[in-house]
């Protein structure tokens, strides 16, 4: 790490983001904390980041729609998006946009300093044993199908066939444990 490596945390999560900014510069680093998107852009503009923490879920907006803004304030930021929501369908978004790794929330610093620092993949990661539940897999294709709707609610009920406040509910859920 060079001195005073800037990182930007975008998250809405006030206490997480209090104890990650500690941590970090802790760590060294030359910390910013924004908590919505137009804080994250303003912060990123004035002093672009090396690093960048992203929160997938933020209050109003989705971390995905900021990434590639961020990246083209910042174009060789690595960006880690955070989340407590995983899905397949948003990690593959996520590194299609341009983020360098994704990781599941809770993630310690010293988990989200490796994913930052990673440069390629890892072909020895453990696969599992065991497929997933069908309670995750309907999880992983609602986020698919709500990823291939732009987020739109209604528009994903209508094409899952079911009540928009069914899939509400579903969606206010943490996601299923494999």
């Amino acid at each position: 790490m060079s001195e005073q490596e800037r990182l930007l945390i975008v998250d809405d999560d006030e206490q997480f983001c209090f104890v990650m900014e500690r941590a970090m510069r802790r760590r060294g680093y030359d910390v910013v904390v924004a908590h919505t998107q137009e804080e994250a852009l303003n912060a990123a503009r004035e002093m672009p980041p090396v690093l960048a923490t992203l929160d997938l879920k933020l209050e109003s907006d989705s971390g995905l729609k900021i990434l590639p803004a961020l990246l083209d304030i910042a174009p060789d930021c690595h960006v880690v998006v955070l989340t407590g929501y995983s899905s397949i369908a948003t990690a593959v978004e996520a590194i299609k946009l341009g983020a360098v790794n994704y990781l599941c929330k809770p993630a310690d610093a010293d988990e989200i300093l490796a994913a930052l620092e990673r440069e390629s993949g890892d072909a020895d990661v453990e696969i599992a044993d065991n497929p997933p539940s069908v309670n995750r897999v309907t999880w992983e294709h609602i986020q698919k199908v709500l990823q291939e709707h732009d987020g739109n609610i209604s528009a994903t009920a209508r094409a899952l066939g079911m009540h928009r406040r069914t899939l509400q509910r579903k969606l206010q859920k943490r996601p299923v444990r494999r």
